[in-house]
């Protein structure tokens, strides 16, 4: 009978959306760790940048441009990153950006490329890589997801509903890959202080965080950090094989009470 074959010593990584942010995080993280990481956005200068700053702490990373709205650009940054790291073992799909507006009022193509990024890109990527992880039998992509599957929030439904795609993506292909050796999760964040959404309109975000308030949804201000979001997807990729971590949901601890006086 076959058997899982253990993590083989060097595991190259693509993380897309290491420009800033969770991607940017986990990039840092896996690479201190010992990964060889391609680095993919479109902001390439950034990646520059971040690449250069993992080589000078000892670790190993390329920049590689990436769209994921786009087939040929995923395709290439795989090659690319394949190229220059060897085959892709760790996968982390976290490209995204965030546009809001109540669902009846946004225009129907910013509502549509909220899907195309979170969506249709996860799949454009997983697509391009998992073939050849079947082949080897072994490889762990790993999808950025979100709380707002178990708790929408108004002004979103683009996002939310992309976020809902993806859990339906991942439970599908977690029957589909069954028995091959590969593995596929979802990390679920919580709110999470990045980069993504400081460009909306005051206004819109006013009357946005108005709304998630009379729901319940805002219930502290705290939020998590983007590192930690990365040691989920590092507690995910570094278990051994034959053991699957499907789904990590990480949520910011609200703020401490005094303790009383007995």
């Amino acid at each position: 009978m076959p058997r899982f074959q253990p993590h083989p010593e060097r595991r190259p990584v693509l993380v897309a959306g290491a420009s800033s942010g969770i991607g940017e995080a986990t990039a840092r993280r896996l690479a201190a760790l010992g990964h060889p990481v391609a680095l993919g956005a479109r902001r390439v200068e950034k990646l520059t940048v971040l690449a250069d700053e993992i080589v000078a702490a000892g670790g190993e990373a390329v920049p590689v441009e990436l769209d994921v709205t786009s087939d040929e650009s995923v395709i290439s940054a795989v090659a690319a990153a394949q190229a220059e790291l060897g085959p892709l073992e760790v996968v982390v799909s976290g490209a995204g950006d965030l546009q809001i507006g109540r669902a009846h009022e946004m225009p129907v193509s910013e509502w549509a490329a909220q899907i195309d990024v979170h969506l249709v890109g996860a799949y454009r990527l997983y697509r391009a890589v998992v073939p050849d992880m079947i082949e080897r039998r072994r490889g762990d992509v790993v999808f950025i997801g979100s709380d707002v599957v178990s708790h929408p929030r108004p002004w979103s439904s683009a996002y939310v509903a992309a976020k809902y795609g993806v859990e339906g993506l991942v439970a599908t292909v977690h029957m589909e890959l069954e028995g091959t050796g590969v593995r596929a999760g979802v990390v679920r964040p919580g709110q999470t202080l990045t980069g993504m959404g400081m460009n909306l309109d005051q206004q819109a975000t006013e009357g946005m965080l108005n709304d998630w308030i009379a729901f319940g949804l805002a219930r502290h201000g705290h939020f998590l950090k983007p590192d930690d979001l990365a040691h989920a997807v590092e507690a995910m990729i570094s278990l051994p094989p034959g053991a699957h971590m499907k789904a990590v949901d990480v949520e910011a601890e609200g703020r401490l009470t005094s303790q009383t006086q007995s």
